[in-house]
C-alpha cells in the first residue's frame, strides 16, 4: 500500500516537472539558436525595432520600426537577431495570426524606405500579416514614394500600405494599441521593457534548471536500491537528506525571484489603478503567475514524495538494525542451546547434585539475559509490523523464530532443573538410607560384649536395637520397584547401581541386626551367671576403660570394640567368625566413607579451580574488563595465580580420573598416589610463588576488577580464599591417607597406603623447607650447589673459638644467638631470622645468611652436659665449636640422627673411594681382625671397643677407614663448653668409641611393660595423651596402634597415651643422666644403660696425619 502511494507520487511529480519544462521552454523558445534579451541587449538598446505590446484589429502583434537614420548601416546579423527575438516574444497563438509592422519613415527619403522594406522582406522570420509604412512627409519625397511604390510594389512580396499621416494609421490600428509617438495612448519605456524581458527570461531559466534538477533527483530516488546493511543505509539517508535540503533551497530561491518579478510587472497598476496593460504585459503576468503556481504545487508534491521516501529509508534502516540484532541474538541463542544440550545433569552424590544445580543456575542466569534480549527484539519486530513496515513479510517469521527458540530453551532449562531436583531428592534419600546403615553398623560395633553377658545387659542392648530398628521406616528405602517407578526419569545406570547397593546394604544391615537380636534374645533368656572377662595380664589396665578413651571419636571407639570382640575369650568359634566378618564389613564401610569424601572433595576442588581460572584469570584478558584492572595488576597474572592452570589440568585430566578408578577398592588407592607422586610436586612451585601472589593481592584487593568478578561469580569469599585452595588441598591428602590407612590394616594395599602417606609427607616437608629456603638473603653462592635440603629449624647457638679472646668466650657462654639452621647434604647454613611487617604471607620471615660449615669438615657431639636438648657441632679439630640448643629433645634427636646419617654416608663414600685405589695401598694396610687401629672419626670407649672385638664378623667403618688412610687424632682431650659453669672441667676420654655406643644401639631397643622413673618433662600433644614431668614414676601398661603406649602416671594416677618415639627419645637423651630406669624386677633388664661419656662424631676431614 505504501509502495503504491509512493509510486503515484512519483508520477505526479513527473507530470509537474514536465509542465514546468513546457512552460519554460515556451518562454525561452528552447530551440537551438534561440536568443535571450541578455544576449542581444546592445542590439535591443539601439531601438531600431520595438515590440510595444499592441495588437492589430485581428489580434496580430505589432512591431514598430521607429525613425532610425542609420538603419541602412545595421549589420544583417544584428537585424536578424533583433527581428528573431522580437517575433519570439509574443505567444504562439498571437504569432500565428501574423505580425503587423509599423515602419515610421516620415523624416526619411524614399530610397531609405525602399531599402528598409527590402531588408525586412528578406530577413523577417515570422508570419507577416501587414506592413504599414508612414511615408516621408516632404512633398517631393511623398510624390516620389507614391510613384515609385506603385512601380516597385511587386518587389517587396508582402502586403504594404503606404500611409501619409498618423491619422490614416489609426484607421488600421486602434490608437490604444499605439505608442504616444504614433499618436496613440500607450506608454512605452524601452529600457523597462528590456529589463522586464531579461528578468522574465532569467526566472524562466531558473525554473527550468530547478525543474531539471528536481527531475534528476526524483529519478535518482525512484531508482535507488535499498542497501543491505545498516551503515550503508545510514549513509544513503544522510546523502539524500543533504540533496533534498539543497533542492528545497533552490525552490525557495525560485519562488522568491518569481514573487519579485510579479511585483515588478504589477508595479504600474500599483502606481495607477487605471493603467491598462498591454497584451504582452498581460501574457508576462499570466506566465509568471503560472510558473509560480506550478513551482508551489511541485514543492508540495516533492515534500510529500520526500516524506514517503524518507520514511522508507528509515524503515529500511530499522530493518537492517533488526536483522543485525537478530543474527547476534540468534547466535547467542545457538550457543546457549549448545551449552544446555552439552550440560550433563547426571550426578553421583548429593553434594555433586547441588554443585551441578548451582552450575545450571549459573547457566540459567546467563541464558535469561540472552532470552530477555531475544524477547525484547521480538517485541521490537512486532512494533515494526504494527507501524506498517514495508518488510512485514520478512520480520514476522524472524519474530516467530525468536519466540520459538526462547520457549525451547526455557523448556530445556525447566526440564534439566526438574531432573536435577528429582535426582537430588533421590540422592538425599539414598544418603539418608546409607547413613542409617552406617550408624546401625556403628551401633552394633559399639555395644560392649561384657555388658551383654548378663540378662539385664542383653535386654538393654536388645531394646537399643529395637529402638533403632523403629526408625527404619523414616530413613530407609521401602520398595525397590516403587523407587524405580517414582524416579524412572532420573535413574541413570550409575544411580541405578547406587540404588541397588543401598538396598543390598540395607538388607545386610538388617540381617546383621537380626543375627544380633537372635543372639541377644538367647543371652537374655539364659538364667546362668554370666562369665566375667579375664584380662591376659592382671597388672595391665585395659585402655578402653579409660575416661579419655570414652571421649574418642565414634569411629575409633568402634575400632577398639571390634578389636575387643576379636580378642574376647568368651566367643566360641562360630561367634568369632561372625565377629570377624562384621568387623571387616565395618572397616569396609569406613573405607568407602573416606573414599567418598576424597572423591567429592576432589571434584569440588577441580570445580573451584576452574571457577577461579574462568572467573578471574580469563577476565584479566577480557577487553571489556580492561578499564577496571589497576596498573599494578597489569601483566601480572602469572604472579597472582602462579601455576594454578597447570594444577587444574593435572587434576582434571589425570588425577581425578585415576582416583575414580579406585572407587570400589579404596584400600588400593595408595597406588594412584605413588604413580602420580612426581606430578604432585607441581605444588612446590605454587607454594613458593604464594608470598608474591599474596603481596600482589594485598595491593589490589579493593580494586573494582576483583569486586566485579566476585559479583559475577556470586562468591561470598574473595579471591584470596580461593588462591589458598591448592595449599589446603595438598595438606588434605595426608589426612585422608591416614584415615584410609587406619581402616585398611591387613589389606592388600596397606603397604602402598603407608608409602603414599610417607611420600605425601615428604612433599609437604619439601614444600615447607623450600618456603624457608627461598627467604634466605645475603648468600653469595648458589644454594642449589649445596645439595638437597634435609632439615631446617630455629635454635639457640653458643660459639667457642679456640684462639678467641677469653672475654668473648665468656660472653658466648651466657648469651646465645638465635639462629635458623639449614642442613644441606653438603653444608650447614647459619642464618638470622627476621620477621617482616605486614599480614598473611607478607609477614613471612626472611633469613639473613651469617655463616656456613662444609659437611666434609664437620663433627658432632651428641650430648652436651647439662641439657638433654643440646648438642655440639664443631670443625677443624674443635677450633670452632657451635653449641646448639633445640626447642625440644625430640627435635635435637632428629637433627643428630640426620647429621649422623650425612657423616655416615661420607664415610661410606670414602670406603668406596678406597676400594678403587691401587693394590699397593691396599696391601700396605693392616688387616688383622684381633688388633685394629681405630681411625674412625668417632671416639671409642674401652667398653665399646670390647664389643667391637666380639663382633668380628660384622664389617665396621673403622676397618674401612684403615684401608683409606692412617691419620691420628688431634685435640681428643679438648674440653666441651657447657652452659653450667660447674661442668667446665668435665672432659672427654680419648678412648671413647661412639660408633658402638648406646646411641648406635638405640634403634634396637624395644619397650616392655613395667615401671620407670622420668627425669625429663614431656608435654602432651593431644587430648588423649599423657603429660609427665621429671621425677614422675610411670607404668607402661600396653602398646597400642600407631606406635603409642598406654601409660599410667603413678604419682597423679592419670592415664593416657605416650608416643613410643618420645619414650625412646627420652631414653636416648638420658645416657648421661639416666632418663628412664627400670624399677620392675619382673622386666628383663634396663631399657637404657647410662654412660659416663658424651658421644662425639666427626668427619674424616678432621683426622690429620
Amino acid at each position: 500500500m505504501a509502495l503504491n502511494r509512493v509510486s503515484q507520487l512519483c508520477h505526479d511529480i513527473t507530470r509537474l516537472w514536465l509542465q514546468l519544462k513546457m512552460m519554460t521552454d515556451e518562454i525561452l523558445q528552447s530551440d537551438e539558436g534561440t536568443l535571450c534579451a541578455a544576449e542581444i541587449g546592445s542590439e535591443l538598446e539601439k531601438q531600431f525595432a520595438i515590440l510595444p505590446g499592441g495588437r492589430g484589429m485581428n489580434g496580430g502583434p505589432i512591431i514598430v520600426f521607429p525613425e532610425f537614420p542609420a538603419f541602412g548601416e545595421l549589420g544583417e546579423e544584428e537585424l536578424q537577431n533583433v527581428l528573431a527575438y522580437l517575433t519570439s516574444v509574443p505567444s504562439v497563438a498571437a504569432s500565428g495570426v501574423g505580425f503587423i509592422l509599423i515602419i515610421d519613415r516620415r523624416l526619411d527619403r524614399w530610397a531609405a524606405v525602399k531599402a528598409t522594406l527590402l531588408r525586412i522582406a528578406g530577413s523577417f522570420p515570422g508570419n507577416l500579416h501587414l506592413v504599414l509604412v508612414l511615408r516621408p512627409t516632404t512633398l517631393f519625397q511623398r510624390t516620389l514614394s507614391d510613384f515609385l511604390f506603385k512601380f516597385n510594389k511587386d518587389e517587396f512580396k508582402m502586403k504594404i500600405v503606404m500611409l501619409s499621416s498618423v491619422t490614416e494609421l489609426h484607421a488600421y490600428i486602434d490608437p490604444g494599441q499605439l505608442t504616444t509617438d504614433l499618436g496613440g495612448t500607450q506608454e512605452y519605456c524601452h529600457e523597462s521593457w528590456i529589463s522586464h524581458r531579461t528578468a522574465i527570461e532569467a526566472f524562466a531559466l531558473m525554473v527550468k534548471t530547478t525543474a531539471q534538477t528536481l527531475q534528476a533527483f526524483g529519478t535518482e530516488l525512484a531508482e535507488t536500491e535499498l542497501p543491505n546493511d545498516a551503515e550503508a543505509t545510514t549513509n544513503l539517508l544522510h546523502t539524500h537528506t543533504l540533496k533534498k535540503d539543497k533542492m528545497k533551497e533552490d525552490l525557495r530561491v525560485a519562488l522568491s525571484q518569481g514573487g519579485r518579478l510579479l511585483e515588478c510587472i504589477n508595479e504600474p497598476l500599483q502606481t495607477d489603478p487605471e493603467y491598462s496593460m498591454t497584451h504582452d504585459e498581460m501574457e508576462n503576468l499570466v506566465t509568471v503567475q503560472r510558473l509560480l503556481g506550478q513551482l508551489d504545487e511541485t514543492e508540495t508534491a516533492f515534500d510529500d514524495f520526500w516524506e514517503r521516501h524518507h520514511t522508507k529509508l528509515e524503515q529500511c534502516l530499522q530493518l537492517r538494525h533488526f536483522e543485525m540484532h537478530f543474527r547476534e541474538v540468534r547466535a547467542q541463542l545457538d550457543i546457549t542451546s549448545e551449552r544446555l544440550s552439552g550440560f550433563s545433569e547426571v550426578s553421583v552424590s548429593p553434594a555433586h547434585a547441588e554443585h551441578v544445580l548451582r552450575e545450571l543456575s549459573s547457566h540459567e542466569d546467563k541464558a535469561c539475559e540472552v532470552l530477555d534480549r531475544a524477547l525484547s527484539l521480538a517485541c521490537d519486530g512486532d512494533r515494526l509490523i504494527e507501524n506498517s513496515h514495508y518488510a512485514e513479510d520478512s520480520i514476522r517469521p524472524k519474530c516467530s523464530e525468536l519466540k520459538g527458540v526462547c520457549e525451547e530453551i526455557n523448556s530445556t532449562l525447566r526440564s534439566k532443573k526438574n531432573f536435577l531436583l528429582r535426582a537430588m531428592e533421590l540422592h538425599h534419600a539414598l544418603e539418608k538410607a546409607s547413613r542409617w546403615c552406617e550408624e546401625g553398623i556403628f551401633l552394633l560395633a559399639s555395644q560392649p560384649v561384657d555388658r551383654c553377658q548378663s540378662q539385664d545387659g542383653a535386654e538393654a542392648a536388645l531394646q537399643e536395637l529395637e529402638r533403632y530398628l523403629d526408625t527404619a521406616l523414616l530413613h530407609t528405602l521401602a520398595d525397590r520397584s516403587a523407587i524405580c517407578c517414582q524416579y524412572e526419569a532420573v535413574l541413570t545406570t550409575q544411580l541405578r547401581d547406587q540404588v541397588e547397593k543401598v538396598f543390598q546394604k540395607q538388607s545386610s544391615v538388617q540381617e546383621m541386626f537380626e543375627k544380633r537380636r537372635v543372639s541377644l534374645k538367647k543371652l537374655a533368656a539364659k538364667q546362668t551367671r554370666p562369665v566375667q572377662p579375664v584380662a591376659p595380664r592382671p597388672e595391665v589396665k585395659s585402655p578402653q576403660s579409660s575416661p579419655n578413651q570414652q571421649r574418642k571419636e565414634r569411629r575409633l571407639s568402634a575400632d577398639n570394640v571390634i578389636c575387643k570382640k576379636v580378642e574376647s575369650p568368651l566367643q566360641n568359634g562360630g561367634t568369632r567368625h561372625a565377629s570377624l566378618s562384621e568387623e571387616e564389613e565395618n572397616l569396609a564401610v569406613l573405607r568407602r566413607h573416606v573414599m567418598n569424601e576424597l572423591l567429592e572433595t576432589e571434584r569440588a576442588y577441580v570445580d573451584e579451580l576452574l571457577c577461579v581460572l574462568e572467573g578471574y584469570a580469563a577476565e584479566m584478558d577480557n577487553p571489556t574488563m580492561a578499564h577496571l584492572i589497576p596498573s599494578t595488576l597489569l601483566s601480572k597474572k602469572d604472579i597472582l595465580f602462579g601455576n594454578m592452570s597447570e594444577i587444574y589440568q593435572f587434576h582434571k585430566r589425570t588425577f581425578l580420573k585415576d582416583l575414580e578408578a579406585y572407587t570400589d577398592c579404596p584400600e588400593l588407592v595408595g597406588r594412584c598416589f605413588l604413580e602420580r607422586m612426581k606430578d604432585l610436586q607441581i605444588y612446590e612451585a605454587y607454594c613458593q610463588n604464594k608470598p608474591r601472589s599474596e603481596s600482589l593481592w594485598r595491593q589490589c584487593s579493593d580494586c573494582a576488577f576483583f569486586q566485579e568478578c566476585q559479583k559475577k561469580l556470586e562468591h561470598k569469599l574473595g579471591l584470596d580464599s580461593y588462591l589458598l585452595k591448592p595449599v589446603q588441598r595438598i595438606t588434605k591428602y595426608q589426612l585422608l591417607l591416614k584415615e584410609l590407612l587406619k581402616y585398611s590394616k591387613g589389606c592388600d594395599g596397606c603397604d602402598d597406603l603407608q608409602e603414599a602417606l610417607s611420600s605425601i609427607l615428604g612433599i609437604l616437608k619439601a614444600v615447607n623447607d623450600s618456603m624457608h629456603l627461598i627467604a634466605i638473603t645475603g648468600y653469595e653462592g648458589n644454594l642449589s650447589e649445596l645439595g638437597r635440603l634435609l632439615m631446617q629449624g630455629s635454635f639457640s647457638v653458643w660459639t667457642e673459638h679456640k684462639k678467641g679472646h677469653a672475654k668473648v668466650k665468656d660472653l658466648a657462654r651466657f648469651k646465645p644467638m638465635q639462629r635458623h639452621l639449614f642442613l644441606h647434604e653438603k653444608a650447614l647454613l647459619f642464618c638470622k631470622r627476621r620477621e617482616e611487617n605486614g599480614e598473611g604471607y607478607e609477614k613471612a620471615p626472611s633469613y639473613s645468611f651469617k655463616h656456613s660449615l662444609s659437611m666434609s669438615a664437620v663433627g658432632i657431639t651428641e650430648n652436651a652436659k647439662g641439657d638433654n636438648k643440646k648438642f655440639e657441632i664443631w670443625c677443624n679439630s674443635r677450633e670452632e665449636v657451635f653449641i646448639v640448643q633445640a626447642p625440644t629433645a625430640e627435635i635435637k634427636t632428629a637433627w643428630v640422627n640426620e647429621i649422623r646419617k650425612v657423616l655416615t654416608q661420607q664415610l661410606q663414600a670414602c670406603r668406596e673411594a678406597s676400594q678403587q685405589k691401587s693394590s699397593d695401598l691396599v696391601s700396605a694396610s693392616p688387616t688383622s681382625n684381633n688388633t685394629s687401629i681405630s681411625l674412625s672419626p668417632f671416639r671409642s670407649s674401652q667398653k665399646n671397643q670390647k664389643k667391637q672385638e666380639e663382633k668380628k664378623t660384622e664389617p665396621s667403618l673403622n676397618s674401612d677407614l684403615n684401608s683409606c688412610s692412617s691419620p691420628k687424632h688431634k685435640g681428643w682431650n679438648k674440653a666441651s663448653l657447657s652452659v653450667d659453669a660447674s661442668e667446665e672441667n668435665d672432659g672427654y676420654s680419648s678412648g671413647e668409641d661412639p660408633m658402638n655406643s648406646d646411641t648406635e644401639e638405640e634403634g634396637l631397643k624395644k619397650l616392655a611393660p613395667g615401671k620407670y622413673t622420668v627425669v625429663a618433662d614431656c608435654e602432651k600433644a593431644g587430648p588423649q595423651e599423657l603429660s609427665v614431668k621429671s621425677g614422675d614414676t610411670v607404668q607402661l601398661i600396653k602398646e597400642g596402634e600407631e606406635g603409642q603406649w598406654f601409660v599410667k602416671n603413678l604419682r597423679s594416677s592419670k592415664e593416657g597415651w605416650v608416643a613410643a618415639a618420645n619414650l625412646l627419645s627420652l631414653i636416648s637423651e638420658s645416657k648421661s643422666s639416666q632418663s628412664l630406669s627400670s624399677s620392675d624386677g619382673s622386666v628383663s633388664g634396663n631399657l637404657s644403660t647410662s654412660s659416663s661419656c658424651s658421644e662425639t662424631y666427626t668427619s674424616y676431614s678432621d683426622i690429620k696425619p
